[in-house]
């Protein structure tokens, strides 16, 4: 069950509109009126996600905000506010906010946005966890699979790097655990109690794709009607997982490099330097080598983000492997469907 809390003092509206985007039993919305019981629920126990309106009766939203990042940082918060109070939403977003709506709350928005702050929230506290054999039912999150001497190296390799500060660039084929990787790293590492956000760099359009990373300034480009902060400068201190690296365009590659370089970057259509402290984790299944023989990805980049790779390797190449795997899968859907578990002989 996926808990959202909002925080906000006007019950005439939006709460109803929460609860009815994300009905009950699959999700669970509480309400708090101030600031003040917000802090209070947030500190008896953290929600997946918080829906908070930047104008409450006893404190500001910002304040509010800066308590609960104080409480735990990975909380994705949606800032909810009316158009005047654009500035201070964008500033609560520089600050690290998941993103912000504007009253009245568009329903197609609101699930949008929320369902992908429930992602987020996902991909930091359920436990990707290492293991060489499928763990018992009752153990929680996702686990990497494998007593192969492929995946032992892969395992070796996690944790020589997850207390490190360089980027790590992860290589395999789809669907061999690229992601499952990059979160056991950072869940590993000291970033771990830091947001973690995760971009496919082939899911965004080519002309989307640098202002989702670095943002923009107000009339950079046509449709700029606001100043946005990408990415890189939301997360700071946190950990940014490039799914797809491979498929990002050059203009956005160099501007990564120089990130890499610096920790530092400047918003589309803007001059100002912006400094952040994160770290890259980069994965892709292209072959980085010969993309940049074929002038298609940066030789520096490449060889930047390839200070610290892992390989993965495929399903065919742990032949030794597949009896584990299809006992976890088949006990996985056991448990959905209510079947019988499989038996030890598989």
């Amino acid at each position: 069950m996926a808990q959202l809390l909002l925080i906000d003092d006007n019950p005439a509206l939006i709460p109803g509109q929460v609860r009815q985007a994300f009905p009950a039993p699959a999700h669970r919305v509480e309400v708090a009126a101030t600031g003040a019981e917000g802090l209070e629920r947030v500190g008896a126990g953290p929600p997946d996600v918080i829906l908070l309106d930047l104008g409450l009766p006893d404190q500001s939203g910002l304040e509010v905000y800066q308590q609960i990042r104080r409480i735990d940082a990975r909380i994705p918060v949606i800032f909810v506010t009316i158009a005047k109070t654009a500035d201070a939403a964008i500033e609560a977003m520089r600050q690290g906010a998941f993103d912000y709506l504007f009253k009245p709350l568009d329903p197609h928005q609101l699930k949008r946005v929320v369902g992908e702050a429930l992602k987020v929230a996902r991909l930091m506290r359920e436990p990707a966890v290492v293991v060489g054999t499928p763990p018992g039912d009752d153990r929680p999150g996702e686990a990497i699979i494998g007593s192969c001497p492929a995946m032992q190296e892969v395992y070796k390799a996690i944790g020589r790097v997850a207390d490190q500060a360089f980027p790590v660039l992860i290589t395999g084929e789809s669907g061999t655990g690229k992601e499952l990787v990059a979160r056991a790293i950072y869940q590993h590492g000291p970033r771990a109690q830091a947001p973690f956000l995760a971009l496919n760099c082939a899911a965004i359009p080519e002309a989307l794709l640098e202002s989702e990373l670095f943002g923009h300034e107000k009339g950079a480009f046509t449709g700029a009607e606001r100043r946005r902060i990408g990415k890189f400068e939301q997360c700071n201190g946190g950990t940014i997982f490039l799914d797809e690296v491979g498929d990002m365009p050059l203009v956005s590659q160099a501007k990564i490099l120089r990130l890499l370089q610096e920790q530092a970057f400047e918003r589309v259509g803007g001059s100002e330097t912006i400094r952040t402290d994160v770290r890259l984790i980069a994965a892709t299944h292209r072959d980085l080598k010969a993309r940049s023989d074929e002038g298609q990805f940066r030789p520096d980049l490449y060889y930047r983000l390839g200070v610290f790779a892992i390989q993965l390797p495929p399903l065919r190449e742990r032949g030794e492997d597949l009896a584990l795997l299809v006992r976890f899968y088949l006990r996985r859907v056991s448990r959905v469907t209510g079947g019988w578990p499989p038996t030890s002989s598989l």
